[in-house]
């Protein structure tokens, strides 16, 4: 099996990159005259991924144009939060609610995505569908961030996740998921964490680690750095 939908999330409003996101939807900052959302989408081409959607909602109509004047050669659609941002969790439901597929592979454009990666995506999925899984994570030691004070969110055992004291690892904002997890929400508006909390009780989150070093553009002056890197 295989994924052929892949998710971005670019709906949020980059607060932590204020000023720059006053003006610019934070997946349309630039990085060596690539924005964020270009960096990803090209990245899933070079997974061979055939489609694409992108949810939005903050300053939306920039990244409607952009996607529309860039001609990318992939079948992309962009998905509206509609009234109220959804947060990341009813974002991601929303723009399965518009696929016939099972499996995605979804991505947060704040992570700088190179073909280093290709490999580890697809590890992820050959494990994903091998084990006949739900969900499953990529993450990173924290000794590989670019930025130094960004705190665990994990720690990795045997290919599982779980929440402790120690929380070394980091989700790198790359994850398979299949939408049977969504079965028991009720609601629009959720984070994806409450779905990962439900599985890490259930023994069931799983990971693969990365060996490349992770940027990520967490803030203002993380960003900054990144450009003179």
């Amino acid at each position: 099996m295989k994924i052929n939908t892949a998710l971005i999330l670019c709906a949020g409003y980059g607060k932590r990159l204020n000023p720059l996101t006053h003006k610019a939807p934070k997946p349309l900052l630039k990085i060596k005259d690539q924005t964020l959302l270009e960096i990803t989408i090209k990245f899933i081409q070079n997974l061979g991924i055939p489609k694409i959607k992108i949810n939005t909602f903050y300053l939306r109509e920039q990244i409607e144009e952009f996607i529309i004047n860039k001609k990318f050669e992939l079948d992309i659609e962009i998905i509206f939060d509609g009234d109220e941002i959804l947060d990341t969790g009813g974002g991601i439901l929303n723009m399965i609610n518009h696929s016939k597929e099972d499996n995605f592979l979804v991505l947060n454009p704040d992570t700088i995505w190179n073909n280093e990666y290709l490999d580890y995506i697809k590890q992820m999925e050959q494990f994903y569908f091998l084990n006949n899984i739900e969900n499953i994570l990529m993450v990173v030691s924290k000794n590989l961030s670019f930025d130094k004070n960004l705190k665990g969110d994990f720690n990795c055992i045997n290919n599982k996740l779980k929440k402790n004291f120690l929380n070394n690892y980091i989700f790198t904002g790359s994850q398979i998921i299949n939408k049977k997890i969504f079965k028991d929400i009720k609601k629009k508006k959720f984070s994806i964490t409450e779905i990962w909390d439900d599985l890490l009780k259930k023994n069931r989150l799983f990971a693969l680690e990365s060996k490349i070093e992770f940027k990520h553009v967490s803030n203002l002056d993380i960003y900054k750095k990144l450009l003179k890197n």
